[in-house]
């Protein structure tokens, strides 16, 4: 059996500099030139693995929406009754985190380019977050239980702005470490959890 390692190492080589290149440039201020070079090869070879610049945006768009998902859901099953809600909350809390703090770019994309995909994409990005956000509306209630659905949500979109505001702390030099800053936006989005029970109470 031939098994296809070669392909998608390379392909994830392409996104990443693709993210990391239209995060700090701006889609339309990055040719694919430049996201060869990137990776070593020529403008034109990145056409064997995508058909253009708005293929890289879309697959990096749904694709980490899809992998945010997935990753919840593999969490919820791994539970499976083994931990409490509260412990349940905590590793969604850590998947985020790691998301936010290891795929920076990708948040700055997607909150500047989001709106450049086909409306297709841009759809089913769209659904596959309203997903991910039930999810953790379904724990954070079990948590919290005198929250009303509206409001769970309401606080689990605000936390994801919380967390997702890691583009904008500073250089990843400049921050105070990767394990301090987890630990930090962990306390602050427990924090701001409690502090939307408390009010509801």
């Amino acid at each position: 059996m031939v098994t296809r390692t070669d392909a998608p190492t390379r392909r994830e080589q392409i996104l990443k500099e693709a993210a990391r290149l239209f995060a700090e440039r701006g889609f339309h201020g990055v040719g694919v030139d430049e996201i060869g070079a990137a990776v070593g090869i020529s403008g034109p070879g990145l056409y064997r693995h995508f058909p253009g610049k708005d293929a890289m945006l879309a697959e990096l768009l749904v694709g980490i929406s899809g992998q945010l998902l997935t990753g919840a859901k593999r969490r919820l099953a791994e539970a499976d009754g083994q931990m409490s809600a509260s412990a349940l909350l905590d590793s969604l809390i850590e998947g985020h985190i790691d998301f936010a703090l290891d795929d920076r770019p990708l948040i700055t994309l997607h909150d500047r380019e989001l709106d450049r995909l086909r409306d297709s994409d841009r759809k089913l990005v769209r659904q596959l977050q309203r997903q991910y956000v039930e999810l953790w509306v379904e724990v954070v209630r079990e948590v919290y239980p005198e929250l009303t659905e509206p409001a769970a949500r309401s606080a689990v979109h605000s936390v994801f702005g919380l967390l997702n505001s890691t583009p904008h702390l500073g250089r990843a030099g400049t921050l105070p470490g990767r394990g301090v800053t987890a630990a930090l936006l962990h306390r602050m989005a427990r924090g701001a959890f409690a502090a939307a029970g408390a009010a509801q109470g």
